[in-house]
């Protein structure tokens, strides 16, 4: 119970730290996002007096009046009652009403591509280490060198080719225009078919990481004196292989995975862009480009939970896995 305690309370601290840094960052960038605002109504036509500019400087929370310790003090109150303010960029809509909408696509996209990213990397870096010599070895250069291809490259030829060229895919989007937003078959279809090509993107370029490091890993533990002994009795194989040296070698790779499972409400600002795809990366985007500062602070908290939440889950599998570091702990 005292490791578990320990890591809750590390994570915790965490967390608080996080949110620290999640206040003063936003802070210290140039610009103020009421200016912003006032401009865009000044492009529309229309004029502000100073008492509607103050009254929006009240409702953004940028030059209250408050000491800075106070704002923060506030700024940790409304975190916790899930109060994220209003964004600038889309202007008077909730910031929790835009992750809302956002988010869905993002974890639909990046976290089904990667998934299957690392499940195909670490099937294949089993074999390959398990057969390493053989001519399963060559697909390891084949794969780390569309994993050291700039992203964005990658993207805009696989969109050059497979969209313009070929039309197997629509350009952009996340679904087809005409329809309308819902849990239904032809909607459902629509997205996973505009999502397809982005989510082929982010599988291609990141395989071969996993795969690469699977592999190293399997090569190390096929060495391993646990292993020798399994052959020595006669084990088969595909049990030795699976239960003795990919059990063990999976482990580093396992939290390597809990780290970009965490990233994945990050989105991929990249892929978002290059295919106009509606996820959590193109509204931070956005909030940057406007000074969105509680647009930028909503995202950062919703990532930072994610990354350390899947962080404490994945430590605390490993005490399950792996009983030694409970011990060690």
């Amino acid at each position: 119970m005292r490791y578990y305690a320990r890591k809750f309370a590390f994570y915790l601290v965490a967390l608080w730290a996080a949110l620290t840094l999640n206040f003063f960052i936003p802070r210290l960038m140039p610009g103020n996002p009421v200016d912003i605002l006032m401009a865009k109504l000044a492009q529309r036509g229309g004029t502000v007096d100073p008492s509607a500019r103050r009254a929006y400087e009240l409702l953004l929370g940028t030059n209250s009046g408050e000491s800075l310790f106070q704002q923060y003090v506030s700024y940790l109150g409304n975190m916790f009652r899930g109060d994220l303010g209003i964004s600038v960029s889309s202007f008077p809509t909730p910031v929790s009403q835009i992750i809302a909408e956002a988010l869905p696509w993002t974890l639909m996209l990046v976290g089904i591509a990667t998934f299957l990213s690392f499940a195909l990397g670490i099937v294949l870096g089993t074999f390959v280490g398990w057969r390493r010599g053989t001519w399963l070895d060559s697909l390891v250069p084949a794969t780390t060198v569309l994993a050291a291809v700039p992203y964005f490259w990658l993207a805009l030829i696989l969109v050059a080719v497979l969209s313009s060229a070929w039309g197997w895919f629509p350009l952009q989007g996340g679904y087809d225009v005409i329809l309308s937003p819902g849990w239904n078959a032809d909607f459902i279809g629509s997205a996973i078919y505009y999502g397809t090509l982005p989510a082929l993107t982010i599988v291609i370029s990141s395989v071969g990481g996993w795969l690469l490091g699977m592999r190293n890993m399997m090569v190390s533990a096929t060495s391993e004196d646990y292993v020798l002994t399994a052959k020595a009795k006669g084990l088969r194989d595909s049990r030795i292989m699976i239960k003795y040296a990919a059990r063990n070698a999976v482990l580093p790779s396992v939290a390597g995975f809990a780290i970009s499972l965490g990233f994945v409400v990050a989105g991929s600002i990249i892929t978002e862009q290059v295919f106009s795809y509606p996820g959590i990366g193109s509204k931070l985007l956005q909030a940057v480009q406007n000074n969105d500062y509680a647009l930028m602070q909503g995202i950062f908290l919703v990532i930072t939970v994610a990354v350390l939440g899947a962080n404490l889950v994945v430590d605390l599998l490993y005490a399950v896995i792996d009983p030694r570091t409970r011990v060690s702990g």
